[in-house]
């Protein structure tokens, strides 16, 4: 089934261009110029992934991100940011608030579809996962939800599909430690280039949403080594 993918970018040349290149590689484009046309195209279909320019009229694409990951209708749709912005912090900044791969720009239309392949490879995996549970935390693969069993009642935890990602990774491999190399491997797959820091952003973004359980521990820091999962807190 063809893969729909909405464009948010106000330059009409780019977005022709890059309406273009999906077509090309067998996507169906959905066209917006601004956040209100956005959640336009949303209302009317919900995509299987969005790209998201940063520099937008009005509402940035960052704070557009940041209010995707809290609206659940979009919370769990993979975004790639479209930016100018090469420096480590934006990069940084654009992870933090939820997306989960960047583009900058200038860039070709075969970078641009080796990254959508590979985030809508790893939100595909996603699908097959099953349930799991360590401790207090639980995921429901069927559902796609976590929850946090805590005092004979069950609390649904919502995070990004990163985060998630990262999540059901590690309670599959708990007690074991894994470089940020390796993490970058099983989680974000060995095909597109991705920062090692990009893993720090997240493994901060997982603990914030643990947080509110009392959980985040469970994510632990094994200095000079990387990163565990354990339920022995």
């Amino acid at each position: 089934m063809q893969k729909h993918i909405l464009i948010v970018e106000d330059e009409p040349a780019i977005r022709d261009m890059l309406a273009y290149a999906l077509r090309k590689g067998d996507y169906a484009p959905l066209l917006a110029g601004d956040a209100r046309e956005a959640q336009e195209r949303i209302a009317e279909r919900v995509p299987d992934l969005i790209l998201l320019d940063w520099m937008l009229p009005g509402t940035s694409g960052l704070e557009l991100a940041r209010r995707w990951r809290r609206e659940a209708l979009t919370r769990d749709i993979p975004i790639i940011m479209l930016t100018a912005r090469g420096e480590e912090n934006d990069r940084v900044g654009g992870l933090e608030a939820g997306v989960d791969d960047y583009v900058v720009k200038p860039f070709s239309a075969r970078e641009l579809l080796a990254r959508i392949r590979a985030v809508l490879r790893r939100s595909r995996d996603d699908d097959d996962d099953g349930s799991v549970q360590v401790g207090a935390l639980r995921i429901d693969g069927a559902a796609h939800r976590v929850f946090a069993d805590l005092d004979g009642a069950s609390h649904p935890i919502q995070m990004g599909p990163t985060e998630y990602r990262l999540l059901h990774f590690f309670m599959t491999h708990a007690e074991r430690v894994y470089t940020r190399t390796q993490l970058l491997d099983h989680v974000w797959g060995g095909s597109v280039y991705v920062e090692e820091r990009t893993v720090d952003v997240h493994i901060r973004r997982l603990r914030k949403t643990l947080e509110p359980h009392r959980l985040e521990a469970m994510v632990q820091t094994v200095r000079g080594a990387g990163y565990r999962f354990s339920a022995a807190v």
